[in-house]
């Protein structure tokens, strides 16, 4: 029956990732097809893509270097299944973020061109482009997991145990990646924006994206290595993470290893088929872009809830607890866990769509605020950010309660918030599409204002772009939460797994080293966004410094007699980028290994620090940085006076400040929280 359990459902998981890659391979084919536009349209995007490849190809060939590292050192800490599996998932991660980021500088000019045909078609195009990352992730990510593990168990006669833990290192690749690009393409986003925009929009009262800017390019391929590549990158890791840690954690707890390791997997495989055909759902004949985007996750939530029924009975009827007092727990609760996943992913996208959308109050209260000055709109949305971080924190708790009483709960329990997580990632595909819509638009709003199309073509493009910017802010705190989840997943997978080599600390908050180690899991999350805030002002500083240096010496450029230099800005900020990266990437590292040399108590400390402080800190700056820049959209489509105003200044000074906030410290947050404590599961064979 374990046979037969692990050859069906490792395949039921592989066919759903091969549709996957098969959609993306297919819709990325179509959409190359279409017009790019015409030889001034494709001249800006060839540039943007060549500064986008550029930038890619030197920040993997940094992370390489520490991979090479980190495989030689897991080999003598953890063993060779773990070393190939941390190369297996890096590679994968590079080649989802890679693979996605070059349809996406591809398909901009060809939204613009869709544009000329109105919003519908635009959507669509942007769309579909969106889409092929969003597929590729979980198609790569679940052939990774379910592929290895099928390897390990199928062809190297491995245990489900000895498999999964294999595993584990496929997921730190995956995480390694994640934090570097994140961090990578958000300080490069980060600093190419807020440079372009203060000399540019401040100084010079240039519009944005005007092809007279030195550093609109950069700006350009910023959009895509931060918000397509990063974002890639993240929820591939925190996909894989997550089903590898529900993978470990039903082992440890059940006698029916096979079948619980073998249910996120399944899980995730129905959801692409159900994902795929909600990509169909996106249509829009009256124009209204975001309902069109939302019904397609909404018909994709309601057929994946319908696919677990009989997934779930299949594969949970009947399981026991090899421990504990929850005896046998009917399948249907395991089921309502699923829900529970689904429901919390619908809540965050409402509660962050409310603080970041330009229909509600929070945004127009901060774009109201900028009337009376700069700092008044800076507190504003500080305390929007802030605000935002309360409805979440609910859900989250709210939604580990149901999970966890319907798991058994007690030390049981903790499987049922591992079925919940995975049904909420299980819709990653969408989420990423959503995501990466964001930045397609964003640039080709860039190319219809540098090739001077026409004003009705930048009208679509500026109403895709304003959905666009909503949509990276709400997958922002999809991301975010499902990231806490995770980690508390994780964190229980590392108690177990300390159990399991007869270590049962004391994690209780009167212990002083747990104390210590939480003291120092917020530090680290404050020192990580510090370091990369600084990071972004000294990129930004210098692009600045550019900026006015080609402005004083070819004044030739605002008259449009001298053509800017556009390379120098790329290059500038892809140094500044992978120069600056490095030391916050450590941080979730060395500091975790260093605390668990001292203590296993600190340890969980450390952890637990993380996973609270990095929530709030992550969703305060990401829901506060897209207050800001929609509040600064608002007041360009011509409220409280406009482009010009002073009103218009304050809020461009806020949308400055909420850049790096919004798409570099709080994005990055995610996998940092994700890092630190999987190098905790690594190495407990150092701390036992």
């Amino acid at each position: 029956m374990s046979g037969f359990l692990t050859h069906h459902g490792v395949l039921v998981a592989l066919v759903g990732a091969a549709c996957a890659i098969f959609y993306g391979a297919v819709t990325a084919r179509s959409l190359l097809a279409l017009s790019p536009g015409n030889e001034k349209m494709q001249s800006i995007s060839l540039a943007v893509q060549e500064g986008a490849r550029a930038y890619l190809n030197r920040q993997y060939t940094t992370i390489a270097g520490v991979g090479v590292v980190l495989f030689i050192a897991l080999i003598p800490i953890q063993n060779i299944r773990v070393a190939i599996g941390f190369a297996i998932g890096g590679m994968l991660s590079a080649s989802a973020g890679y693979i996605g980021m070059n349809v996406s500088v591809r398909a901009n000019a060809r939204v613009a061109e869709a544009a000329r045909s109105g919003v519908s078609r635009a959507l669509d195009v942007a769309f579909r482009a969106g889409a092929v990352t969003g597929m590729l992730v979980v198609g790569l990510a679940l052939i990774g997991v379910a592929g290895y593990y099928g390897v390990l168990t199928w062809i190297a006669g491995e245990s489900s145990t000895h498999a999964v833990d294999g595993l584990i290192g496929l997921g730190f690749g995956g995480s390694l990646i994640s934090v570097f690009a994140r961090l990578g393409g958000g300080i490069f986003t980060k600093g190419a924006d807020v440079g372009a925009d203060l000399v540019g929009k401040i100084e010079a009262g240039i519009p944005e994206d005007d092809p007279r800017n030195p550093a609109v390019i950069a700006d350009n391929v910023g959009d895509n290595v931060g918000d397509c590549a990063g974002m890639a990158a993240d929820l591939f890791e925190t996909y894989a993470v997550t089903a590898v840690a529900v993978m470990l954690l039903g082992i440890l707890l059940f006698h029916q290893t096979s079948a619980v390791a073998l249910y996120p997997l399944v899980i995730g495989g129905v959801s692409i088929v159900a994902s795929i055909i909600g990509t169909f759902a996106v249509k829009s004949k009256a124009g209204n872009v975001e309902r069109a985007l939302y019904q397609g996750l909404a018909v994709s939530g309601g057929l994946a809830a319908l696919a677990f029924i009989p997934v779930t009975k299949w594969l949970m009827d009947g399981v026991t607890y090899s421990k504990g007092a929850a005896g046998s727990p009917h399948w249907w609760k395991f089921y309502l866990c699923a829900l529970i996943g689904l429901g919390v992913t619908a809540l965050l996208f409402v509660i962050t769509d409310y603080y970041t959308s330009i229909r509600f109050s929070p945004v127009k209260s901060t774009a109201s605020a900028s009337q009376t000055g700069h700092a008044t709109n800076i507190i504003q949305g500080l305390a929007q950010g802030y605000q935002a971080t309360a409805l979440p924190a609910l859900v989250i708790a709210f939604g580990i309660f149901g999970a966890w009483k319907l798991g058994g709960g007690g030390a049981d329990g903790i499987y049922g918030i591992g079925v919940a997580v995975m049904a909420q990632l299980s819709l990653c595909g969408l989420i990423v599409a959503l995501d990466a819509f964001g930045p397609v638009t964003d640039n080709a709003g860039g190319i219809a204002e540098m090739a001077d199309l026409p004003e009705d073509v930048r009208t679509v493009t500026d109403k895709l772009d304003a959905v666009g910017n909503t949509t990276k802010a709400v997958t922002k705190g999809y991301a975010i939460g499902s990231a806490a989840l995770a980690a508390l997943v994780l964190f229980n997978a590392f108690e177990q797994e300390l159990a399991g080599k007869g270590k049962h600390p004391d994690f209780a908050i009167g212990n002083p080293p747990v104390l210590i180690g939480l003291l120092i899991g917020g530090l680290m999350v404050y020192l990580f966004a510090a370091l990369s805030m600084e990071a972004v002002g000294r990129a930004g500083s210098a692009v600045v410094e550019e900026v006015r240096r080609q402005f004083r010496e070819k004044p030739g450029i605002m008259d449009g007699t001298e053509l800017p230099e556009y390379g120098t800005c790329v290059d500038l900020v892809t140094k500044a980028a992978q120069r600056e990266m490095i030391i916050p990437a450590l941080i979730p590292i060395v500091f975790t290994v260093i605390v668990g040399l001292i203590s296993i108590e600190a340890l969980g400390g450390l952890l637990i620090g993380v996973i609270v402080v990095g929530v709030f800190m992550a969703i305060s700056m990401t829901a506060g940085g897209g207050a800001w820049d929609n509040a600064k959209k608002l007041i360009e489509d011509g409220a409280f006076g406009g482009k010009g105003s002073e009103a218009h200044a304050a809020a461009v000074t806020g949308d400055t400040v909420g850049d790096p906030f919004k798409d570099t410290s709080g994005p990055a947050i995610n996998p940092m929280i994700k890092v630190a404590n999987i190098v905790a599961l690594l190495i407990i064979p150092l701390i036992t």
